[in-house]
């Protein structure tokens, strides 16, 4: 069974292309113009196992906010393109992770119900502030782009944390490692993993 998916989606604003294999090594090769939002979406190829591939071109004149949530949205349609039917997957994921003095956690269930929920712990106080080219007040919205493509029920939260960068990159790293047990193929699952027999989005 292939899990790979190619996405393109190009507007006015952007230009984005994803290439992703669900069952890869975690190789990337991104490139956003958005240094911090590159090095946050190699935490997703890396912890979760996926080869992933991104090229995005955007309006970063006027800001990142096109740049960033076109990117989101096209990486939730490319899993949710890899997933196919869904079939055989695990479904849930949960992961917490620290970044020394940070800890985050997300839950994520790939049943074809997009919704999203996001806890912002000590980045409430922090939205206005940058960190190499990303705004800190995309950061929700990129979980919620992803969530709406792919499908997917997505809750986020930073516990706590007093550096910024480790806050964030706590969080990716536990959204990598939730999507990589919900993604994974269960060899005991038959067929879709839902009472319904069908996952719908």
């Amino acid at each position: 069974m292939t899990r790979r998916a190619a996405v393109e989606r190009s507007t006015k604003e952007t230009r984005i292309r994803v290439e992703i294999d669900l069952d890869g090594a975690g190789q990337s090769a991104i490139t956003t113009g958005l240094p911090f939002f590159d090095h946050m979406l190699e935490q997703v190829a890396r912890h979760g196992l996926y080869d992933l591939s991104i090229e995005a071109e955007g309006d970063l004149a006027v800001d990142a906010h096109h740049t960033v949530e076109d990117t989101a949205l096209v990486l939730g349609q490319a899993f949710d393109r890899a997933l196919g039917d869904r079939r055989g997957i695990a479904r849930y994921g949960f992961m917490r992770c620290p970044l020394d003095e940070a800890l985050a956690e997300v839950t994520v269930d790939f049943g074809g119900r997009p919704f999203f929920v996001f806890d912002p712990g000590p980045l409430a106080g922090r939205r206005g502030e940058i960190l190499g080219g990303l705004p800190v007040d995309l950061v929700d919205h990129i979980f919620q782009s992803f969530a709406t493509t792919a499908k997917a029920t997505l809750h986020a939260r930073v516990l706590y944390g007093e550096n910024l960068h480790h806050s964030v990159e706590a969080l990716f790293k536990a959204f990598a490692r939730a999507c990589r047990m919900g993604t994974d193929v269960d060899p005991r699952q038959e067929g879709v993993p839902s009472t319904k027999g069908v996952i719908e989005g």
